[in-house]
């Protein structure tokens, strides 16, 4: 495997043409995720409480044990399954990830983000464009009906991809502007061939610099409850989890940046911040 160099890598925002390779790159991203997530509601105690009751009653109505077991889980898991998505979205986020990679690529398209590395090694990336061509059929699925305003791309939010020789590698996500100097990443993806090479980092601290820039004082990332690697990956980057300490600032901002709820209000994200 050759390894990633990553003065290569330009980070721009999202063009049309790159929707289809965003929304694998979600969907490669994100495999695992949800089963996680319903794993970790099935065994809260009173998710367990509930489905013990129900499997009493049944086991009055059903001559099996076993089946009395079954079908509570059963249908808690397909009714689970259909309702996640639609209240999660992009993690973090009430808005479906659809219309993140729908809207935001109407951006400024020559936009990109500086690159650290490039400074060190004294390299300038070049981007060339994508191999992979997008179908008359596809473009014309992606294409939106409704009119697109700058209004309407401000509340979308922006994507960033990583692109090095034409080759998409990952995505950040950034939510819209919700307050004055407070940003938040709802949704980081590697491809898994580049994964522990650094990309991640890149992709986060040059999105913090130039947030930074543009006025921001504090970023926020909402992580997957169960993802014990997002959680570290953004400790390593100088995130604090939202609660952990004892300001009064803090507990003023944990009524507004509240983690993403599921069935019975367990929580589905964990809430990291951390000031620039």
């Amino acid at each position: 495997m050759v390894r990633l160099e990553l003065d290569q890598v330009v980070m721009r925002r999202m063009k049309e043409d790159d929707i289809e390779i965003v929304k694998a790159l979600i969907k490669e991203g994100c495999e695992g995720t949800e089963n996680r997530l319903i794993l970790h509601i099935l065994t809260r105690p009173l998710c367990l409480f509930i489905l013990a009751v129900f499997s009493s009653i049944l086991r009055c109505l059903v001559h099996s044990f076993i089946m009395a077991l079954a079908i509570p889980v059963f249908l808690l898991i397909v009714f689970l399954k259909l309702t996640m998505p639609r209240s999660t979205g992009v993690l973090g986020s009430s808005r479906p990830y659809w219309d993140y990679v729908g809207s935001s690529f109407r951006g400024t398209q020559d936009e990109t983000l500086q690159n650290p590395f490039c400074r060190i090694s004294g390299k300038t990336p070049v981007t060339k464009k994508s191999r992979r061509s997008i179908g008359p059929k596809e473009k014309d699925k992606d294409t939106s009906t409704e009119k697109i305003t700058p209004e309407r791309e401000e509340e979308a939010g922006q994507v960033w991809v990583a692109d090095c020789d034409g080759d998409i590698l990952g995505c950040v996500f950034r939510e819209s502007k919700q307050r004055a100097g407070i940003r938040r990443i709802c949704r980081l993806v590697t491809g898994s061939w580049y994964r522990r090479e650094g990309l991640g980092r890149l992709l986060v601290q040059s999105l913090e610099q130039r947030e930074r820039e543009t006025g921001a004082h504090r970023v926020y990332a909402h992580v997957p409850y169960p993802s014990k690697v997002g959680e570290a990956f953004f400790r390593k980057l100088g995130y604090q989890q939202l609660g952990e300490g004892t300001d009064e600032d803090e507990d003023g901002e944990r009524k507004l940046e509240t983690p993403e709820r599921g069935f019975l209000g367990y929580s589905l994200t964990k809430v990291f911040y951390k000031d620039l």
